[in-house]
Protein backbone atom coordinates (compact mmCIF):
# COMPACT_ATOMS: atom_id res chain seq x y z
CA UNK A 1 0.00 0.00 0.00
CA UNK A 2 1.39 3.24 -1.02
CA UNK A 3 2.92 5.66 2.10
CA UNK A 4 3.51 9.53 1.77
CA UNK A 5 5.09 10.92 4.73
CA UNK A 6 3.91 8.90 6.69
CA UNK A 7 0.07 8.84 5.58
CA UNK A 8 -1.64 5.69 4.41
CA UNK A 9 -2.58 7.50 0.55
CA UNK A 10 -5.85 4.89 0.96
CA UNK A 11 -7.04 6.73 4.70
CA UNK A 12 -6.69 10.49 3.23
CA UNK A 13 -9.57 12.90 2.36
CA UNK A 14 -10.17 16.18 0.59
CA UNK A 15 -12.80 18.03 0.44
CA UNK A 16 -13.54 20.88 -2.57
CA UNK A 17 -15.27 23.65 -1.84
CA UNK A 18 -16.69 25.18 -4.62
CA UNK A 19 -17.92 29.35 -3.87
CA UNK A 20 -20.30 29.40 -7.08
CA UNK A 21 -19.65 32.75 -8.80
CA UNK A 22 -16.44 34.02 -6.83
CA UNK A 23 -14.50 35.22 -9.73
CA UNK A 24 -11.23 37.26 -8.58
CA UNK A 25 -10.97 39.40 -12.18
CA UNK A 26 -10.98 39.45 -15.89
CA UNK A 27 -9.34 36.82 -17.68
CA UNK A 28 -7.61 38.07 -20.74
CA UNK A 29 -10.53 36.87 -23.50
CA UNK A 30 -13.39 38.60 -21.14
CA UNK A 31 -14.70 40.49 -24.13
CA UNK A 32 -15.37 37.98 -26.13
CA UNK A 33 -17.93 37.53 -23.13
CA UNK A 34 -18.93 41.20 -23.00
CA UNK A 35 -17.42 40.57 -19.17
CA UNK A 36 -14.59 43.20 -19.80
CA UNK A 37 -13.88 44.51 -16.48
CA UNK A 38 -15.38 41.95 -14.20
CA UNK A 39 -14.00 41.30 -11.24
CA UNK A 40 -16.57 39.79 -8.30
CA UNK A 41 -14.51 39.62 -4.95
CA UNK A 42 -12.46 43.10 -5.87
CA UNK A 43 -16.22 44.97 -7.02
CA UNK A 44 -18.16 43.43 -4.11
CA UNK A 45 -16.07 44.37 -1.68
CA UNK A 46 -15.46 48.36 -3.22
CA UNK A 47 -19.55 48.13 -3.19
CA UNK A 48 -19.59 47.41 0.62
CA UNK A 49 -16.60 49.34 1.55
CA UNK A 50 -14.43 46.74 2.70
CA UNK A 51 -15.45 43.02 3.26
CA UNK A 52 -14.53 40.94 6.54
CA UNK A 53 -13.41 38.10 5.49
CA UNK A 54 -10.50 37.16 8.52
CA UNK A 55 -10.38 33.56 8.01
CA UNK A 56 -10.05 33.40 3.99
CA UNK A 57 -7.79 36.44 4.77
CA UNK A 58 -5.41 33.88 7.23
CA UNK A 59 -5.68 31.75 4.55
CA UNK A 60 -4.00 34.28 1.79
CA UNK A 61 -7.21 35.59 -0.27
CA UNK A 62 -5.54 39.01 0.38
CA UNK A 63 -2.45 37.98 -1.46
CA UNK A 64 -3.59 36.54 -4.74
CA UNK A 65 -5.35 40.18 -5.39
CA UNK A 66 -5.98 43.54 -3.68
CA UNK A 67 -9.25 43.23 -1.72
CA UNK A 68 -10.59 45.89 0.25
CA UNK A 69 -10.79 44.86 3.71
CA UNK A 70 -8.59 41.63 2.67
CA UNK A 71 -5.01 42.60 3.28
CA UNK A 72 -2.09 39.92 2.46
CA UNK A 73 -1.28 37.88 5.41
CA UNK A 74 1.91 37.90 6.68
CA UNK A 75 2.37 34.07 5.89
CA UNK A 76 -0.57 32.59 4.45
CA UNK A 77 -1.74 29.46 6.48
CA UNK A 78 -2.90 28.14 2.95
CA UNK A 79 -1.80 27.61 -0.61
CA UNK A 80 -2.88 30.50 -2.94
CA UNK A 81 -3.46 31.54 -6.67
CA UNK A 82 -5.85 31.63 -9.28
CA UNK A 83 -7.21 29.27 -11.72
CA UNK A 84 -7.81 30.06 -15.67
CA UNK A 85 -10.64 28.54 -17.82
CA UNK A 86 -8.99 26.40 -20.36
CA UNK A 87 -12.49 25.59 -21.48
CA UNK A 88 -14.96 28.41 -23.81
CA UNK A 89 -17.48 29.52 -21.65
CA UNK A 90 -18.75 30.40 -18.10
CA UNK A 91 -21.01 28.62 -17.28
CA UNK A 92 -21.41 26.16 -13.93
CA UNK A 93 -21.30 22.86 -15.63
CA UNK A 94 -18.09 23.79 -17.90
CA UNK A 95 -16.64 25.05 -14.54
CA UNK A 96 -17.09 22.06 -12.90
CA UNK A 97 -16.15 19.61 -15.18
CA UNK A 98 -12.75 21.28 -15.67
CA UNK A 99 -12.66 21.35 -12.12
CA UNK A 100 -12.90 17.48 -12.78
CA UNK A 101 -10.50 17.37 -15.20
CA UNK A 102 -12.63 17.09 -18.25
CA UNK A 103 -11.71 20.59 -20.35
CA UNK A 104 -14.58 21.21 -23.43
CA UNK A 105 -13.22 21.57 -26.74
CA UNK A 106 -16.49 23.09 -28.17
CA UNK A 107 -18.72 25.40 -26.14
CA UNK A 108 -22.05 24.55 -25.19
CA UNK A 109 -24.59 26.52 -27.29
CA UNK A 110 -26.04 29.92 -26.41
CA UNK A 111 -29.26 31.39 -28.02
CA UNK A 112 -29.15 34.59 -27.17
CA UNK A 113 -32.57 35.23 -29.56
CA UNK A 114 -34.30 32.39 -27.82
CA UNK A 115 -34.80 29.01 -29.12
CA UNK A 116 -35.84 27.93 -32.87
CA UNK A 117 -39.06 27.19 -33.88
CA UNK A 118 -38.21 23.50 -34.47
CA UNK A 119 -36.78 23.32 -31.19
CA UNK A 120 -40.00 24.98 -29.59
CA UNK A 121 -42.10 22.14 -31.64
CA UNK A 122 -40.02 19.93 -30.23
CA UNK A 123 -40.29 21.02 -27.07
CA UNK A 124 -44.40 21.04 -26.99
CA UNK A 125 -44.25 17.34 -28.51
CA UNK A 126 -42.13 16.11 -25.43
CA UNK A 127 -43.81 17.64 -22.53
CA UNK A 128 -47.72 17.56 -24.14
CA UNK A 129 -48.02 20.99 -23.52
CA UNK A 130 -50.51 23.08 -25.87
CA UNK A 131 -48.48 25.80 -25.63
CA UNK A 132 -45.41 28.21 -23.82
CA UNK A 133 -44.50 31.74 -22.95
CA UNK A 134 -41.40 33.39 -23.18
CA UNK A 135 -38.94 32.00 -25.39
CA UNK A 136 -36.50 34.49 -24.86
CA UNK A 137 -32.85 35.60 -22.56
CA UNK A 138 -34.16 37.11 -19.33
CA UNK A 139 -33.94 37.17 -16.02
CA UNK A 140 -35.74 34.54 -13.78
CA UNK A 141 -37.09 36.66 -11.52
CA UNK A 142 -38.14 39.48 -14.09
CA UNK A 143 -39.68 36.90 -16.36
CA UNK A 144 -41.97 35.32 -13.45
CA UNK A 145 -42.87 38.89 -12.37
CA UNK A 146 -43.62 39.74 -16.69
CA UNK A 147 -45.28 36.22 -17.53
CA UNK A 148 -46.31 34.75 -13.89
CA UNK A 149 -49.89 35.89 -14.11
CA UNK A 150 -50.30 34.85 -17.54
CA UNK A 151 -48.93 31.46 -17.05
CA UNK A 152 -51.51 30.95 -13.91
CA UNK A 153 -53.99 32.10 -16.84
CA UNK A 154 -53.28 29.11 -19.47
CA UNK A 155 -51.32 26.66 -17.72
CA UNK A 156 -48.30 27.24 -20.12
CA UNK A 157 -44.82 27.15 -18.64
CA UNK A 158 -42.65 30.04 -19.04
CA UNK A 159 -38.98 28.75 -21.14
CA UNK A 160 -36.19 31.18 -20.89
CA UNK A 161 -32.41 31.19 -21.38
CA UNK A 162 -29.87 33.24 -20.65
CA UNK A 163 -26.14 33.88 -21.86
CA UNK A 164 -25.22 30.86 -20.46
CA UNK A 165 -26.31 27.17 -21.85
CA UNK A 166 -29.45 26.67 -20.42
CA UNK A 167 -32.83 25.61 -20.86
CA UNK A 168 -35.13 27.19 -18.08
CA UNK A 169 -38.42 26.00 -17.70
CA UNK A 170 -40.36 28.00 -15.02
CA UNK A 171 -43.82 27.29 -13.62
CA UNK A 172 -46.17 27.60 -10.09
CA UNK A 173 -46.05 24.94 -7.87
CA UNK A 174 -49.92 25.02 -8.25
CA UNK A 175 -50.63 25.14 -11.37
CA UNK A 176 -47.67 22.49 -12.58
CA UNK A 177 -46.88 20.06 -9.75
CA UNK A 178 -43.10 19.38 -9.20
CA UNK A 179 -43.25 16.39 -10.28
CA UNK A 180 -44.58 16.82 -13.23
CA UNK A 181 -42.14 19.66 -14.05
CA UNK A 182 -39.66 17.45 -13.30
CA UNK A 183 -41.12 14.65 -15.86
CA UNK A 184 -41.06 17.95 -18.78
CA UNK A 185 -37.09 18.64 -17.83
CA UNK A 186 -36.33 15.29 -18.10
CA UNK A 187 -37.76 14.89 -21.44
CA UNK A 188 -36.44 18.25 -22.98
CA UNK A 189 -33.33 17.30 -21.64
CA UNK A 190 -33.18 13.63 -23.70
CA UNK A 191 -35.36 14.54 -26.38
CA UNK A 192 -35.34 18.27 -27.43
CA UNK A 193 -31.61 19.63 -26.27
CA UNK A 194 -29.77 17.37 -28.21
CA UNK A 195 -27.36 18.03 -31.32
CA UNK A 196 -27.50 21.67 -32.34
CA UNK A 197 -30.01 22.61 -29.23
CA UNK A 198 -27.32 20.39 -26.49
CA UNK A 199 -27.31 22.90 -24.05
CA UNK A 200 -25.64 22.08 -20.83
CA UNK A 201 -28.18 22.33 -18.45
CA UNK A 202 -31.71 22.11 -18.57
CA UNK A 203 -33.37 23.52 -15.33
CA UNK A 204 -36.69 23.78 -13.38
CA UNK A 205 -37.38 26.82 -11.89
CA UNK A 206 -40.45 27.02 -10.32
CA UNK A 207 -42.20 29.64 -7.99
CA UNK A 208 -45.05 30.39 -5.98
CA UNK A 209 -46.63 33.62 -4.68
CA UNK A 210 -49.40 35.43 -6.62
CA UNK A 211 -49.04 38.56 -9.20
CA UNK A 212 -46.61 41.00 -7.91
CA UNK A 213 -45.28 39.00 -5.12
CA UNK A 214 -43.83 35.74 -7.26
CA UNK A 215 -41.12 33.86 -5.42
CA UNK A 216 -39.44 31.17 -6.76
CA UNK A 217 -38.67 28.07 -4.65
CA UNK A 218 -35.53 26.23 -3.41
CA UNK A 219 -36.92 22.95 -5.30
CA UNK A 220 -34.88 23.83 -8.75
CA UNK A 221 -33.51 20.70 -10.29
CA UNK A 222 -30.89 20.53 -13.09
CA UNK A 223 -30.77 18.07 -15.56
CA UNK A 224 -27.29 18.32 -16.99
CA UNK A 225 -25.74 17.14 -20.43
CA UNK A 226 -23.77 13.90 -19.02
CA UNK A 227 -19.80 14.13 -19.16
CA UNK A 228 -18.02 12.83 -22.44
CA UNK A 229 -15.17 11.93 -20.90
CA UNK A 230 -14.18 10.28 -17.72
CA UNK A 231 -13.85 12.55 -14.86
CA UNK A 232 -12.39 12.77 -11.16
CA UNK A 233 -15.34 11.24 -9.66
CA UNK A 234 -15.09 8.92 -12.07
CA UNK A 235 -11.59 7.55 -11.68
CA UNK A 236 -11.81 7.88 -7.72
CA UNK A 237 -14.92 5.79 -7.85
CA UNK A 238 -13.69 3.47 -10.11
CA UNK A 239 -10.46 3.04 -7.40
CA UNK A 240 -12.76 2.49 -4.84
CA UNK A 241 -12.65 6.11 -3.11
CA UNK A 242 -15.71 7.18 -1.46
CA UNK A 243 -16.46 10.24 -3.63
CA UNK A 244 -19.36 12.70 -1.69
CA UNK A 245 -21.79 15.27 -3.35
CA UNK A 246 -23.27 18.20 -1.75
CA UNK A 247 -25.18 20.63 -3.27
CA UNK A 248 -26.68 20.91 -7.00
CA UNK A 249 -23.04 18.97 -7.62
CA UNK A 250 -23.81 15.66 -8.58
CA UNK A 251 -26.76 17.45 -11.28
CA UNK A 252 -24.04 18.87 -13.06
CA UNK A 253 -21.93 15.59 -13.40
CA UNK A 254 -25.36 13.64 -14.68
CA UNK A 255 -25.29 12.02 -11.61
CA UNK A 256 -22.30 9.90 -12.42
CA UNK A 257 -19.49 9.45 -10.35
CA UNK A 258 -20.63 9.45 -6.87
CA UNK A 259 -20.83 6.87 -3.93
CA UNK A 260 -23.57 9.46 -2.37
CA UNK A 261 -24.85 12.84 -2.88
CA UNK A 262 -27.34 14.97 -1.25
CA UNK A 263 -29.01 18.15 -3.21
CA UNK A 264 -28.88 20.77 -0.56
CA UNK A 265 -30.72 23.88 -1.04
CA UNK A 266 -28.62 26.78 0.44
CA UNK A 267 -25.26 27.76 1.50
CA UNK A 268 -26.08 27.09 5.22
CA UNK A 269 -27.42 23.46 4.59
CA UNK A 270 -24.55 22.66 2.52
CA UNK A 271 -21.74 23.71 5.36
CA UNK A 272 -23.83 21.74 8.07
CA UNK A 273 -23.33 18.66 5.38
CA UNK A 274 -19.84 19.01 4.78
CA UNK A 275 -19.22 19.01 8.55
CA UNK A 276 -21.23 15.78 8.77
CA UNK A 277 -19.76 13.83 6.06
CA UNK A 278 -16.51 15.83 6.90
CA UNK A 279 -16.78 14.77 10.69
CA UNK A 280 -17.64 11.28 9.86
CA UNK A 281 -15.50 10.22 7.22
CA UNK A 282 -11.89 9.08 7.71
CA UNK A 283 -11.16 8.06 3.59
CA UNK A 284 -12.96 9.93 0.80
CA UNK A 285 -13.62 12.70 -1.30
CA UNK A 286 -16.54 15.76 -0.83
CA UNK A 287 -17.25 17.25 -3.20
CA UNK A 288 -19.84 20.40 -2.71
CA UNK A 289 -21.42 23.72 -4.01
CA UNK A 290 -22.28 26.70 -2.54
CA UNK A 291 -24.59 28.04 -4.89
CA UNK A 292 -26.03 31.09 -2.85
CA UNK A 293 -23.43 33.61 -4.11
CA UNK A 294 -24.46 33.23 -7.81
CA UNK A 295 -28.21 32.13 -7.35
CA UNK A 296 -29.56 34.70 -4.79
CA UNK A 297 -26.80 37.92 -5.43
CA UNK A 298 -24.71 37.66 -8.25
CA UNK A 299 -27.44 37.16 -10.83
CA UNK A 300 -29.50 39.63 -8.87
CA UNK A 301 -27.08 42.43 -8.73
CA UNK A 302 -26.87 42.33 -4.98
CA UNK A 303 -23.64 43.00 -3.84
CA UNK A 304 -24.29 43.73 0.03
CA UNK A 305 -25.98 40.61 -0.23
CA UNK A 306 -23.33 38.69 -2.03
CA UNK A 307 -20.87 40.40 0.47
CA UNK A 308 -22.90 39.10 3.82
CA UNK A 309 -22.62 36.02 2.04
CA UNK A 310 -18.73 35.83 1.69
CA UNK A 311 -18.66 36.46 5.61
CA UNK A 312 -21.17 33.85 6.52
CA UNK A 313 -18.95 31.39 4.83
CA UNK A 314 -15.80 33.18 6.07
CA UNK A 315 -17.37 32.69 9.87
CA UNK A 316 -17.26 28.87 9.56
CA UNK A 317 -14.26 28.31 7.65
CA UNK A 318 -12.89 27.63 10.65
CA UNK A 319 -15.47 24.29 11.42
CA UNK A 320 -14.45 23.10 8.30
CA UNK A 321 -11.19 23.05 8.56
CA UNK A 322 -10.73 21.67 12.35
CA UNK A 323 -12.47 18.39 10.79
CA UNK A 324 -9.31 18.32 8.36
CA UNK A 325 -6.48 16.36 9.48
CA UNK A 326 -2.56 16.53 9.27
CA UNK A 327 -2.05 14.54 5.92
CA UNK A 328 -5.67 15.74 4.34
CA UNK A 329 -7.03 18.42 1.63
CA UNK A 330 -8.85 21.40 1.48
CA UNK A 331 -9.27 23.52 -1.55
CA UNK A 332 -11.58 26.38 -1.95
CA UNK A 333 -12.03 27.60 -5.29
CA UNK A 334 -14.91 28.51 -7.77
CA UNK A 335 -16.23 27.94 -11.34
CA UNK A 336 -16.90 31.01 -13.10
CA UNK A 337 -17.41 34.63 -11.93
CA UNK A 338 -21.03 36.66 -11.08
CA UNK A 339 -19.57 40.28 -10.76
CA UNK A 340 -22.72 41.80 -8.50
CA UNK A 341 -22.04 45.75 -9.40
CA UNK A 342 -21.61 45.29 -13.59
CA UNK A 343 -24.99 45.63 -15.20
CA UNK A 344 -25.33 42.27 -16.75
CA UNK A 345 -27.07 39.73 -14.32
CA UNK A 346 -25.22 36.48 -15.70
CA UNK A 347 -22.01 34.62 -14.88
CA UNK A 348 -18.45 36.69 -15.60
CA UNK A 349 -15.70 35.33 -17.45
CA UNK A 350 -13.53 35.37 -14.59
CA UNK A 351 -10.55 33.66 -12.94
CA UNK A 352 -11.38 31.94 -10.01
CA UNK A 353 -9.33 32.18 -6.64
CA UNK A 354 -7.22 28.80 -5.75
CA UNK A 355 -6.63 27.76 -1.96
CA UNK A 356 -5.09 24.91 -0.88
CA UNK A 357 -5.44 23.97 3.26
CA UNK A 358 -2.93 20.78 4.05
CA UNK A 359 -2.36 20.59 7.57
CA UNK A 360 0.81 18.71 8.97
CA UNK A 361 3.31 20.39 6.14
CA UNK A 362 4.31 23.77 5.54
CA UNK A 363 1.99 26.64 4.15
CA UNK A 364 2.10 29.66 2.46
CA UNK A 365 3.46 28.51 -0.90
CA UNK A 366 2.60 30.85 -3.99
CA UNK A 367 0.96 28.77 -6.75
CA UNK A 368 0.99 31.66 -9.27
CA UNK A 369 -2.09 31.35 -12.04
CA UNK A 370 -2.47 27.95 -13.20
CA UNK A 371 -3.50 27.52 -16.79
CA UNK A 372 -6.50 25.30 -16.42
CA UNK A 373 -9.15 24.49 -13.73
CA UNK A 374 -7.89 20.90 -14.35
CA UNK A 375 -4.71 21.41 -12.37
CA UNK A 376 -7.22 20.58 -9.53
CA UNK A 377 -8.48 17.12 -10.42
CA UNK A 378 -4.57 15.98 -10.98
CA UNK A 379 -3.35 17.47 -8.17
CA UNK A 380 -6.29 15.04 -6.42
CA UNK A 381 -5.90 12.36 -8.05
CA UNK A 382 -2.00 12.65 -7.33
CA UNK A 383 -3.21 13.09 -3.60
CA UNK A 384 -4.98 9.49 -3.95
CA UNK A 385 -2.23 7.93 -5.55
CA UNK A 386 -4.57 7.26 -8.61
CA UNK A 387 -3.34 7.12 -12.50
CA UNK A 388 -5.02 9.55 -14.52
CA UNK A 389 -4.52 11.29 -18.25
CA UNK A 390 -6.15 14.63 -17.26
CA UNK A 391 -4.82 18.00 -19.16
CA UNK A 392 -3.11 19.57 -16.13
CA UNK A 393 -1.04 20.23 -13.69
CA UNK A 394 -0.42 19.38 -10.74
CA UNK A 395 0.66 21.22 -8.00
CA UNK A 396 0.93 18.45 -5.48
CA UNK A 397 5.27 18.32 -5.23
CA UNK A 398 4.59 22.13 -4.24
CA UNK A 399 2.89 21.33 -1.26
CA UNK A 400 4.45 18.15 0.11
CA UNK A 401 4.21 17.29 3.92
Amino acid sequence: MQREAGVLLSQRKAILLVLDGVGIGEMPDASRYGDEGSHTLAHTAGAVHGLHLPHLQEWGLGNITPIQGVPPARVPLAHYGKMAEKSGGKDSTTGHWELAGLVVEREFPTFPAGFPENVMQDFLRASGCKGYLGNKTASGTAIIEELGAEHMRTGFPIVYTSADSVFQIAAHEEVIPLQRLYEMCERTRAEVCVGQAAVGRVIARPFTGSPGSFKRTTNRKDFSFEPPAPTLLDVLKESGVPTAGVGKVDELFAHRGFTSSLHTRTNAEGVEEVLRRSRTMDRGFIIANLGDFDTLYGHRNDPSGFGRALEAFDAVLPDIAETVRSGDMLIVTADHGNDPVTPSTDHSREYVPLLCYAPGGRAGTRLGTRDSFSDVACTLADFFGVRNTFPGTSFLSQILY
